[in-house]
């Protein structure tokens, strides 16, 4: 982006950051924003959003809401003035979103949604912004992809809730590491160790759609498990620094405090990135457990390059990376420049994590070319069921709870 002195080709590399200095004023000029998903992250989401907006001085306003259910659609849309019949519910809401005049889409969805809301949404030309992760299996990560080339073919901005990657901190560093100075990375680890999450029991006269869709954090098939819903974040770091996905995985991990839905509760795996290469990456949801989350680097000093005249830009990061990240896709859409388009990354990221998962419930080695490339692979077209389409047809056929993977076990 812009610099205001010392934009280096290393901090480039790195993608779309805006610089002190460089910000962009809107001078009274605003988008026509949707929210798809209306949980507690979509809210959160909605307000960063419109928040980065007021401070880049644009008068944007909420125009619709979509959600599966209704309710949830109203009341997220009800405090930015959106009228009900803007307010769309049940499987083809996005749909419905999409049909309308909104300019910028916020998808705060489950995940496994993602691929197919996200196609749809720049088939459509709208600029995006999608939380993580974006995908539960590996034709959901392809089809990511292939909506990211469309998207970069429209010169459509697009940002992901990888929100690690517009935090100073972590952006200064990735500089640094960019132009070697730190040395190349050997080896490391990544940790997300926690406290369950809530879930919710299905009722008697619930519909199987409608209980996956509010307890969506106990199904593999819904979010991915932990290790893609929530352990993206240091995945994604890890993929960042070391600048690719992982060849391999393999690992461990187990089910045995959970009380609905088919999920680990812990996962431990080894992602060696080739040359030697090797991140430990460990998550866990497990109450009363002590909580830790992380990345931790060893570098190769002896590869390290002096470059004592290398200028690290100040990044800004104004109401936190959560607000910056939607500071960085308005900026990225005024400047109409299409320098911003992270699908690419959180969908590497997001597979990375899936990879590791497969790794996990099976006990066995996957290859990343397994999943991308080798279609003779058994899990190039392995696919999560029921899948976002089963949502939209009403065919939903909800997995039983507490029946999980059992690794070595066809």
């Amino acid at each position: 982006m812009k610099t205001s002195g010392g934009m280096t080709g290393a901090a480039a590399a790195f993608g779309t950051f805006m610089i002190l200095g460089a910000t962009a004023k809107g001078q009274g000029k605003g988008f026509k924003v949707g929210l798809i998903g209306c949980g507690g992250r979509g809210g959160g989401a909605l307000g960063d959003h419109m928040n980065a907006a007021k401070r880049l001085g644009l008068e944007s306003k909420v125009v619709a809401t979509a959600d599966w259910f209704k309710d949830r659609a109203e009341g997220r849309g009800k405090p930015w003035g959106v009228p009900p019949e803007r307010c769309f519910s049940g499987g083809d809401a996005f749909k419905k979103l999409l049909e309308t005049d909104v300019e910028i889409v916020l998808m705060a969805q489950s995940p496994n949604f993602r691929p197919p809301h996200f196609e749809a949404a720049v088939k459509a030309g709208k600029h995006v912004f999608m939380e993580k992760p974006v995908c539960v299996d590996p034709p959901g990560a392809r089809r990511m992809l292939d909506a990211y080339e469309i998207a970069k073919q429209k010169n459509l901005s697009v940002a992901a809730g990888t929100q690690r990657r517009h935090s100073r901190g972590y952006q200064e560093r990735a500089v640094r590491i960019q132009a070697g100075v730190e040395g190349k990375i050997a080896g490391g680890r990544i940790y997300w160790c926690g406290g369950a999450l809530w879930y919710r029991e299905q009722g008697k006269e619930q519909s199987d759609a409608d209980y996956m869709v509010a307890n969506w954090v106990s199904f593999t098939e819904m979010s991915g498990d932990h290790i893609v819903e929530q352990h993206v974040h240091n995945i994604d770091i890890a993929n960042w620094y070391i600048g690719h996905p992982p060849v391999t995985a393999a690992g461990f991990g187990g089910r045995a405090r959970r009380k609905t839905g088919n999920q680990f509760d812990f996962h431990s795996v080894d992602y060696d990135y080739g040359e030697g290469v090797h991140i430990h990456s460990m998550c866990r949801q497990v109450n009363g457990t002590t909580g830790a989350g992380g990345e931790h680097f060893v570098f190769n000093k002896t590869t390290a390059v002096a470059k004592p005249d290398l200028k690290v830009p100040e990044f800004e990061e104004i109401g936190g990376p959560y607000q910056q990240e939607h500071a960085n896709l308005l900026y990225s859409i005024l400047e109409k420049k299409p320098y911003l388009n992270e699908a690419r990354n959180v969908a590497e990221s997001s597979l990375t994590a899936v990879m590791g998962r497969i790794a996990t419930y099976t006990g066995r080695l996957i290859k990343w070319d397994d999943l991308v490339k080798n279609k003779e692979s058994e899990w190039y077209a392995f696919a999560c069921s029921p899948s976002a389409e089963d949502f939209e047809k009403g065919t939903v056929k909800a997995p039983p709870d507490d029946v999980c993977a059992i690794p070595g076990k066809d």
